[in-house]
């Protein structure tokens, strides 16, 4: 649903084009200095507006509606609101008829008898990543030394950001990327087999970022082209130091203490300037269509922040799991 994390628990909620978005944070302890310029750098990070983005801008300063007192967190839920004040719903408006190839549109129409709020994708949109971003923003103050990072690593197939987003500029298209998360000071343990494993964890909340594909630990699917002598990380202490590192940091499904790593796959933009084929659900006929409104050229650019964002709650839930939490407040 619209929930994750057992004791450190993230909720979401609001539309794109509603009166705002927001989350809940259930199970934060108390004691933790919280304030609006902790939010700041992440969300100015998520933030459209530069090469490649949407143009579409938000303020984006969170407002406290409860759990705080004294710019200290009070152990009750969090919960944080960004109101919505550059909408542009006409957009939508104008083109309910044909539910958007690679959008939720048709789904969510099925799955809510019509219900749902169509403007700029409502619940299923990329601006609830938001919401995301500030539960990240406590959940790194919870981490303290352990150190979350995440970088875009491709575009377009290109190493050269600039060079994969040409690519799309030159095809009046959208275009996908590769973004890596690095992990460090992680201590040994975290983690359960089977079900609960880091990496089932990671990957389920993961998914929760709208665009991504795929998603792979260490070494990943280049795995499966190598010997088995050649993959296998060769403890050299007793702290569990590896020379090579092709599990990402991950053994059996619990860190082993070692960089944690791993890269999610983003698909293109959906929404494209391109002339697609597609259902009206008026005349019951596929019909040229051509998605108008603001969207990003390459919605991978946005994305590092939101991937460390949502690594962070995972990895903050697991240690008070762990009953780490008293080692890292």
């Amino acid at each position: 649903m619209n929930s994750f994390g057992r004791l450190f628990r993230v909720h979401i909620f609001g539309e794109s084009h509603g009166e705002s978005v927001g989350l809940t944070i259930d199970g934060c302890p108390a004691g933790l200095s919280l304030s609006v310029d902790d939010f700041i750098a992440d969300i100015e990070r998520r933030k459209g507006g530069a090469k490649g983005t949407t143009p579409r801008k938000e303020d984006d300063i969170p407002i406290f509606k409860s759990g705080l007192f004294n710019n200290k967190t009070t152990g009750a839920p969090i919960t944080i609101l960004f109101e919505n004040n550059n909408t542009r719903s006409t957009d939508y408006a104008k083109q309910r008829a044909f539910p958007r190839p690679g959008h939720a549109d048709f789904v969510a129409h099925e799955k809510f008898g019509g219900n749902e709020d169509f403007r700029g994708g409502g619940h299923f949109s990329g601006r609830l990543t938001v919401c995301l971003v500030a539960a990240g923003v406590i959940a790194k103050k919870l981490l303290n030394q352990v150190k979350v990072e995440a970088n875009i690593k491709e575009i377009g197939g290109e190493a050269d950001i600039e060079k994969g987003l040409q690519k799309a500029i030159d095809a009046k298209d959208t275009i996908g990327g590769i973004v890596e998360c690095t992990v460090n000071g992680l201590p040994i343990g975290l983690g359960e087999p089977f079900f609960d494993s880091v990496e089932s964890y990671i990957s389920h909340a993961v998914f929760a970022i709208p665009a991504v594909r795929g998603i792979e630990f260490g070494t990943g699917f280049a795995a499966a082209k190598m010997f088995g002598s050649l993959h296998n990380d060769a403890i050299e202490n007793e702290e569990g130091k590896t020379r090579t590192n092709h599990a990402g940091g991950v053994v059996g499904g619990i860190t082993n203490g070692n960089e944690m790593i791993f890269r999610i796959a983003i698909k293109p933009t959906s929404s494209t300037p391109k002339e697609q084929q597609t259902l009206n659900w008026e005349t019951k006929e596929v019909e040229t269509f051509s998605v108008k409104g603001r969207h990003d050229l390459c919605i991978a650019l946005r994305v590092p922040v939101v991937l460390e964002a949502v690594t962070a709650f995972v990895l903050a839930d697991l240690m008070m799991l762990e009953n780490r939490v008293n080692r890292i407040v």
